[in-house]
């Protein structure tokens, strides 16, 4: 009988340790701990982790992207008030506030019961998981992917297709994707594919089916929000407004605007980023004005000379 309680004791320690490797359900986290969770997968298993310090940017520091802000400003303001919204895709020029744009709508309703949840592009094939732990609580989830793109064949890409539209499970009410993008389509696109567009005897153009399957999926955000980059103007406005949140005095941030073009043109890039950039730079350095000179004057909606407006 000792060796039959040995056996037991022995098989009892090796099941303990199968249960530790083999895949766990998603656990719900401490929904009051934040109002913004990461999306993990820890061992094997995905872990619900929240973010203990939220990026605090507001509507009101975003500057030159009124028209963008106020398009997924309403379609969030509907998504919290119980009333139909749009899945929706933010794409266009780098640096131009696309990410910091759907931080600031969390912050500005949050209040209201809306939280985040950020997924990696890689974790995206476990959506359908995430949406079903959510779907019975009473608070408003955005599922937030950044910078999200795909290459071909990943399997994320299929996922995030079914769960937008398409799969036999419907999303939950109180669930939005909100993604970013450097790319309209979301996949690399191809000069070879050009040659899969058919033309019909009236002049007419049309898609073939590769191009077709690309374009598929950022159809299927209802709502599309487009940045621009951005004109020396419009810079200028932006480093101005970081300078006052940075606590500059008023009459230093006209001294900063020539050193402001000089950085834009050393980085290659007037962005929304490159003069948050700037800014910190400035007001670190105790407002000095001992920039280097400025380059020769441009028109106003003109690049410097050599600047990439990508």
């Amino acid at each position: 009988m000792p060796d039959f309680d040995s056996l037991i004791a022995r098989a009892e320690a090796l099941l303990s340790r199968l249960e530790a490797v083999l895949p766990q359900p998603l656990a719900a986290p401490d929904w009051s701990a934040s109002v913004a969770f990461r999306y993990r997968r820890r061992r094997g298993a995905g872990v619900l982790e929240p973010v203990r310090h939220v990026a605090g940017i507001r509507l009101s520091d975003l500057k030159e992207v009124e028209p963008q802000k106020e398009k997924l400003l309403r379609n969030t303001a509907q998504f919290v008030a119980g009333k139909p919204a749009n899945n929706a895709l933010l794409t266009g020029a780098r640096g131009t506030g696309k990410s910091s744009l759907v931080k600031a709508c969390l912050n500005e309703f949050a209040p209201q019961g809306l939280r985040l949840i950020e997924v990696d592009k890689a974790d995206m094939v476990d959506l359908p998981d995430l949406v079903e732990l959510v779907a019975t609580r009473p608070e408003r989830f955005i599922v937030f992917c950044d910078d999200l793109s795909f290459d071909e064949g990943e399997p994320g890409y299929k996922a995030l297709k079914s769960i937008l539209d398409g799969s036999v499970a419907q999303a939950s009410d109180n669930v939005l994707i909100y993604a970013t993008s450097n790319r309209r389509h979301l996949l690399p696109e191809y000069m070879k594919e050009n040659l899969s567009y058919t033309h019909t005897a009236d002049g007419e153009v049309h898609p073939g089916e590769v191009v077709e399957e690309k374009i598929s999926l950022s159809e299927r955000f209802g709502l599309w929000v487009s940045f621009y980059p951005f004109s020396q103007g419009e810079f200028l406005a932006i480093v101005a407004q970081w300078l006052r949140n940075l606590g500059v005095p008023e009459e230093q941030i006209s001294a900063a605007q020539k050193a402001s073009l000089v950085w834009a043109l050393e980085r290659g890039s007037r962005s929304g980023r490159v003069a948050y950039q700037f800014a910190r730079d400035w007001a670190g350095r105790g407002h000095e004005d001992d920039a280097a000179p400025a380059p020769a004057a441009a028109a106003e909606d003109e690049p410097p000379q050599g600047l990439d407006h990508v």
